[in-house]
């Protein structure tokens, strides 16, 4: 056959395929009219095909696919590109991965993005196609508009591994998505990565970022976008500088908002009203009233006019500090400028005024306002009610009230805290009624005749069943009401433990399109926290972040409180950390709060190291930090440290209380350091602080420490005698402070020296005056013997039992320790069942009480059957119950046991104290087991305890007659150690 004839049946033969669809193909293509593309480029793109076919026939698929990816390559159309990918499969040819990436391109770039992900999970992935730079960029923005985000993101991240660069479209694409479903960190990580990859971006994602990261709270991360648009030369718009400013405002970051402000300005821009009262707003809040006036005269000397809300702001910052003077001027000026005062400015004064004591003026502003036709706010009857609570004035409580139901007002969650903080437990779904019936009366004008009032229900569903009427009622008349109103019952529920109930409020407010407050949510935190459940409260943290609700201060210090309470400060730290983290500055109330913890726990070096934290954030302490901070060291023994932070204080100008100088006092008395105890006891006379029942309460407890009864008993006299009224913690602290004393009766007995007593007399001296009591006979109280300290013990615990308190668990607690102490074990029990009795359940300070007054009672299988009790009852034992039954086991032989339980201990992960270590070491020795005795030994150095001299010179005998030579020699030189650090140290 010639060449001649061989051509023209191979173009017969590719005419005629040509003509049949290619059915190997899964994509169909779209017919192109020929009269839009020139004759000459269809005859070469018939002579490439032709040429493609005739090369698959000779074998030679290398050339031929590369023939057909410079078709594909040169497809003026995607039905081009398709018909060239078709005639390669179906002839058996796999077209090159550059030819793939281009057909995925223009199916991408045709808006075809389904059909993309077809051929790149068909045709590439299943094939096992390398992926190129190309074909990952075409695919994440394949994704993107497809809103596979986490496909595309994971796309992204193969780019970087690969260390290929993103292109600008895909990173764009990426970041707006994320923006446009909330996932502004996600977005911002694309950011840093494209950033690190020198990829350009157009404006459109660092506006999107700015804006969503700091309605998200991570003002930090937003600074850093803006840094990276002028790095690179990009003109930032007053809009993105606007919002910098106002959400560091908010954050509490007032003075880098300053800055930012006068980089604006820099850029040409000029402030705006809003801006000004933010910044100014910002310093008030921070008591930098200096600072809020000079950006106010800036204002107005460039021009721009305060408003009603600006003289506001300022007037809120004065009477804030107490200076009320200069709020009346500034109220002044406000009104020569012809702005008239509205209800928010008479809510401030108000507020102020019951914030310094000054609830009758507050009360002469209030009928003032009225006269002059201004209406309060509820937030002014609000702070009215809370102070008049305050002094007890009760009965001007319901005039208030019922003054605020008659002008028509509509109570809100504000009020209802305030209210509820004062009213006995259990009334939280009564008083929601009540506010709900106000809501519907005075906001939605409904009849309420038919609803009977809650004081007429006995029982509490039934109230609940009246509350449903009522939210159908307003929800039918006024959705923003209706609002109200849920968050209300919310609360109310979450306050009262129906947690249950609670989640199905918030599940219908959710189905009304409702939304929860903030007040709301950070109620349902706090009882799921209540509740134990810890990770249920942090999802919800996430879900109210997701519903655009930002955690606030309050939300961060529920948090910490309550991990605070439980003694989980690692928690409590870790939320610190969030909240720097977030940009989000911690307020004072959240390292009072964890310090307060760490004080209690003995862990001072720690709590000494979250106030310098404190100081290193810029926050300075208020008196409340100062008297936590002077506790915390008075009662861990270091007084002087505590002497000298109250003197810092004072040279701070910060005014110290009652409760600074108790905490002072009872420090330098723990210390035996009375003297200066009564240099500020007088100190604290002259200020006008009278020794109250806290003051007296914690000497008492100090001196029965001391073991010093008659002195002690000597100021319970003259506590009664100034008319000073005992209060529970008063008759718990005398209850466990002498039957704590009863088996420690024959230790060493402190020598009183003449300095000393001389000081303890001035400390009476000081008080007796204090008092303006004439001389008498003081009470006298003898203590000599076990019998005496029983006898007195059994005589206050029969006075307490006669006095009309409500007992709560702690003076249960005290009581049933004075029985034990007292060897009375059925007297312990008969009021551990009056306990159980009256609702109150023990706890693990019970428990070990009861097991240790039966190990003194030689009832060890008492001990150990309280123990299982306990398990069983579902109260978990703790370090102390665990250390106090080890002991316990040890003093009767029970060495197995107490060796069981120690290892027991350790699995549950609870660490045994030295002095268990020491007993059981001790009675190991006693016994030659030296093996155990060795383990133990080893298990105190891992634990960084070094066994006492007695014990490890008990240990090296055994070892020695056991021919244990080498552990003998360790133990030896342990002791050598030991001894040569006690002579340093002393």
């Amino acid at each position: 056959m010639t060449k001649h004839r061989l051509h023209n049946r191979l173009c017969f033969d590719f005419s005629r395929t040509k003509r049949q669809p290619f059915t190997t193909s899964p994509l169909p293509a779209e017919a192109t009219p020929t009269s839009c593309v020139p004759t000459s480029l269809i005859n070469h793109r018939t002579l490439c095909f032709s040429l493609a076919e005739n090369l698959i026939l000779r074998g030679l698929f290398d050339s031929a696919q590369k023939v057909i990816r410079r078709i594909i390559n040169q497809s003026s159309s995607l039905s081009e590109a398709l018909s060239a990918v078709e005639f390669s499969i179906s002839r058996g040819v796999e077209p090159a991965e550059t030819s793939y990436g281009f057909l995925i391109r223009q199916l991408v770039t045709s808006g075809e993005t389904q059909k993309a992900e077809v051929v790149y999970e068909d045709c590439i992935l299943k094939r096992g196609i390398e992926l190129n730079h190309s074909l990952l960029n075409s695919m994440v923005i394949c994704y993107c508009n497809l809103g596979k985000l986490d496909e595309a993101k994971l796309l992204f991240e193969k780019l970087l591994d690969l260390k290929l660069l993103p292109c600008s479209r895909s990173c764009n694409e990426l970041i707006k998505r994320f923006c446009g479903v909330d996932r502004f960190l996600d977005g911002f990580d694309v950011f840093v990565d494209a950033d690190n990859a020198d990829v350009l971006l157009s404006f459109g994602c660092y506006s999107k970022l700015v804006d969503g990261l700091c309605f998200r709270g991570y003002i930090s991360d937003a600074l850093y976008v803006l840094d990276v648009l002028c790095d690179r030369g990009l003109p930032p718009t007053v809009q993105l500088f606007k919002i910098l400013v106002v959400s560091l405002c908010k954050r509490g970051r007032v003075e880098e908002a300053h800055l930012l402000s006068m980089e604006m300005e820099s850029y040409g821009f000029v402030l705006d009203k809003v801006m000004y009262t933010t910044l100014i707003n910002g310093y008030s809040k921070i008591q930098k009233m200096t600072t809020a006036m000079m950006v106010f005269f800036r204002m107005m000397k460039l021009g721009c006019g305060p408003d009603t809300y600006t003289y506001n702001t300022l007037i809120n910052g004065f009477m804030n500090l107490g200076m009320f003077d200069k709020g009346w001027v500034l109220h002044e000026q406000m009104v020569q400028f012809g702005l008239e005062p509205d209800a928010v400015s008479y809510q401030i004064m108000i507020v102020n005024y019951c914030k310094y004591h000054k609830v009758d003026c507050a009360l002469t502003l209030l009928d003032d306002i009225i006269q002059c036709n201004v209406a309060p706010s509820v937030h002014s009857y609000t702070a009215l009610i809370s102070a008049l609570y305050k002094e007890n004035r009760l009965t001007e409580v319901d005039d208030i009230y019922r003054k605020m139901m008659c002008t028509g007002l509509v109570p809100d969650h504000v009020l209802f805290f305030t209210l509820i903080s004062n009213y006995p437990r259990g009334s939280e779904i009564s008083l929601a009624c009540t506010f709900l019936r106000a809501i519907a009366k005075n906001g939605c004008g409904i009849d309420l005749s038919y609803i009977p009032s809650p004081t007429s229900r006995k029982v509490t569903t039934d109230i609940m069943l009246d509350i449903d009427l009522l939210l159908g009622e307003i929800r039918a008349r006024n959705l923003t009401l209706a609002g109200v109103a849920f968050n209300i019952y919310m609360i109310a529920l979450c306050l009262g433990g129906k947690l249950g109930y609670a989640q199905l409020c918030m599940d219908k407010m959710a189905s009304l399109s409702l939304q929860p407050s903030l007040s709301a949510y950070n109620s349902m935190i706090k009882c799921l926290f209540q509740k134990g459940l810890h990770e249920d409260a942090k999802f919800l943290v996430e879900v109210m972040q997701d519903q655009g609700q930002v955690p606030n201060q309050a939300t961060f210090l529920i948090m910490v409180n309550e991990y605070c309470k439980q003694g989980d400060i690692q928690s409590a730290v870790e939320v610190l950390d969030q909240m720097e983290e977030s940009g989000l500055k911690p307020s004072i109330a959240i390292y009072d709060s964890i310090i307060g913890c760490l004080g209690r726990k003995k862990r001072i070096d720690e709590a000494l190291g979250i106030f310098r934290r404190m100081l290193e954030a810029g926050i300075y302490p208020d008196e409340t930090m100062f008297v936590t901070m002077i506790n915390a060291l008075s009662r861990n023994g270091q007084a002087i440290l505590a002497h000298e932070l109250f003197v810092k204080m004072l040279e701070d100008g910060v005014q110290p209380s009652r409760y600074a100088y108790t905490a002072l006092i009872s420090g330098l008395v723990k210390k035996n350091m009375i003297a200066k105890g009564c240099v500020y006891l007088n100190r604290m006379i002259e200020e006008g602080f009278m020794p109250n029942t806290v003051f007296y309460t914690s000497l008492i407890k100090q001196f029965l420490r001391k073991r010093e009864f008659e002195f002690a008993f000597k100021l319970v006299d003259l506590m009664e005698r100034s008319e000073i009224e005992r209060d529970l913690v008063t008759y718990i602290t005398l209850v466990s402070g002498v039957s704590r004393n009863i088996r420690s009766l024959d230790g060493k007995w402190l020598v009183p020296q003449r300095r000393y007593e001389e000081s303890k007399e001035m400390l009476f001296r000081l008080l007796h005056q204090s008092a303006m009591l004439p001389k008498e006979k003081c009470l006298k109280i003898s203590v000599s013997s076990h019998e005496q300290i029983k006898f007195l013990a059994l005589r206050l615990i029969n006075k307490v039992k006669s006095i009309p308190l409500v007992p709560n668990l702690y003076l249960y607690n005290g009581i049933i320790s004075g029985f034990c102490w007292a060897e009375s074990m059925e007297d312990a029990y008969k009021h551990l069942d009056a306990m159980q009795n009256e609702g109150i359940q023990p706890n693990q300070v019970t428990f070990t009480i009861l097991i240790d007054g039966h190990f003194r009672s030689g009832e060890i299988d008492c001990a150990v059957g309280l123990f299982n009790k306990m398990n069983s009852q579902g109260c978990l034992p703790d370090n102390i119950v665990y250390n106090t039954l080890i002991r316990g086991l040890c003093k009767h032989g029970r060495l197995m046991d107490a060796l069981s339980l120690l290892y027991t201990m350790l699995k549950k992960g609870l660490a045994p104290s030295k002095a268990s270590y020491e007993s059981l070491l001790s009675s190991l020795c006693a016994n030659n087991w030296s093996v155990h005795a060795l383990k133990i030994c080893h298990d105190m150095l891992a634990n960084k305890y070094v066994p006492c001299r007695y014990n490890l010179k008990s240990l090296i005998c055994i070892l020695d007659e056991e021919n244990k030579c080498q552990e003998a020699h360790f133990m030896y030189d342990l002791l050598l150690k030991k001894k040569r650090f006690m002579l340093n140290t002393s």
